[in-house]
């Protein structure tokens, strides 16, 4: 079972990862620092943005507008905490008792 569990957070901390390099890569689109006609770039963006949009796409539909601010990657990594955090927790009680 602590295999699993190990699998399990590897994963979700990758995730984090993904979701960070994610905003980064956007941001830096945004500004115009890199250019999306470069393949690599639109191959590593467009990838990026399809392991991502699935996930944030119901986070931004709750969340207010702020102004042109996107937010939902914050919020996606504090639930995925708090989902990790939680999975260790309910395992540590069950081997506790």
């Amino acid at each position: 079972m602590t295999s699993l569990l190990q699998l399990i957070s590897t994963i979700i901390h990758l995730y984090v990862w993904v979701i960070i390099i994610q905003a980064v890569l956007s941001w830096l689109i945004a500004f115009d620092v890199v250019n999306t006609r470069n393949r690599f770039v639109y191959a590593v963006a467009d990838t990026l943005y399809k392991l991502t949009e699935p996930v944030l796409r119901p986070i931004r539909r709750v969340l207010p507008d702020l102004g042109g601010i996107d937010i939902s990657p914050v919020v996606l990594i504090l639930l995925l905490i708090f989902i990790q955090n939680l999975m260790w927790e309910t395992y540590a009680a069950s081997l506790a008792g």
